[in-house]
């Protein structure tokens, strides 16, 4: 819970509406909320499946994290007072109004999860704010280091209920460090990276010209189209390990039979790497699965839609099984 009207720190200690053991104490929870706190439930994709589905959608799109929070805001209240996020966020106005304020300008360039919040102290806005109130329906994007704050409009008898979709894109900082430790760790292209940093040339006057030469050498290696291409497997299978699963089965969902028609499940991410000799590798959160030219055509059609049957018989039957048993296809029509 969070309350601007708080001294310090708008966010509500959990003591005040929480047991000792974490549980939620509803009357508790809703003196607070009468009070003027808002609600606030981080991760809610992962409680909410068609939230959860909206989310996976967007990472399918942007091949990046996606999250959802929901605010749920009393009357005339604030939650968070001003500030800025380290993510691009999609605001959804689900019932109530809010009042925006958004500043132009970002004080602190492109901040990443490395430069958080500062406070209100540390960091000022710039110029004067644009206000706009958000109706049911409507969709607000705020890019990182925006500063803003939001409240419900005093006089305003209903709460407001909005949804906060965080788009988690990776800087180029973090994409850079994923490179280095990718190639560090390979045993002959990351021999250079591995050789010892002359830190006892440091006081030599030549040494900043001496060690960007070296330093702009090594770094030479992350700009190739083979680095790039370790680097997008490597985030991409980041992606798949570390968002919820949802896999297209439950635990008494039958297995598919010859005439039922299958496609890939959207809510499962997984992505295809191919393969020199002309086959592929299917890959997700799960595992990987290595596909020779037949089974990557059975998988390009299941892409739209097709049949066990329609495949090849028995042995596309045991195929479309093995990936409906991960979750990886779904029934449809």
């Amino acid at each position: 819970m969070a309350d601007s009207a708080r001294q310090g720190s708008a966010a509500v200690p959990e003591h005040e509406y929480a047991d000792g053991d974490g549980r939620v104490d509803l009357p508790r929870l809703l003196a607070r909320f009468d009070a003027g706190a808002t609600l606030v439930v981080s991760q809610f994709h992962e409680l909410h499946a068609p939230l959860a589905r909206f989310c996976r959608g967007l990472e399918r799109a942007f091949l990046h994290p996606v999250q959802a929070n929901i605010y749920l805001t009393p009357p005339g209240a604030q939650g968070f007072r001003l500030h800025y996020d380290t993510h691009d966020v999609l605001v959804l106005q689900v019932e109530g109004t809010k009042r925006w304020r958004i500043w132009p300008g970002q004080p602190v360039p492109h901040p990443t999860r490395r430069i958080p919040w500062a406070g209100s102290d540390a960091v000022r806005p710039e110029g004067e704010p644009a206000t706009l109130t958000l109706m049911p329906g409507d969709a607000l994007y705020l890019p990182r280091g925006v500063m803003h704050d939001a409240a419900v409009a005093q006089g305003v008898a209903e709460a407001s209920l909005h949804v906060t979709v965080g788009l988690f894109e990776p800087a180029w900082a973090e994409a850079a460090r994923e490179l280095l430790t990718l190639l560090e760790a390979d045993t002959a292209e990351g021999a250079a990276l591995r050789q010892g940093f002359p830190s006892w040339r440091l006081a030599d006057p030549e040494a900043p010209s001496a060690l960007a030469a070296a330093l702009a050498g090594r770094l030479a290696a992350l700009a190739t189209p083979a680095a790039v291409e370790r680097l997008a497997l490597r985030l991409l299978d980041r992606l798949a390990t570390e968002r919820l699963p949802l896999p297209a089965r439950g635990l008494l969902t039958p297995p598919p039979g010859p005439a039922d028609r299958l496609r890939l499940a959207d809510s499962m991410h997984h992505h295809l790497v191919p393969l020199a000799d002309g086959g592929s590798v299917l890959r997700w959160g799960g595992g990987a699965e290595a596909l020779d030219a037949t089974r990557l055509a059975w998988l390009q059609r299941l892409e739209e839609g097709a049949t066990p049957a329609e495949l090849g018989g028995a042995e596309a039957l045991a195929f479309c099984r093995r990936l409906a048993g991960f979750g990886l296809l779904e029934r449809i029509g």
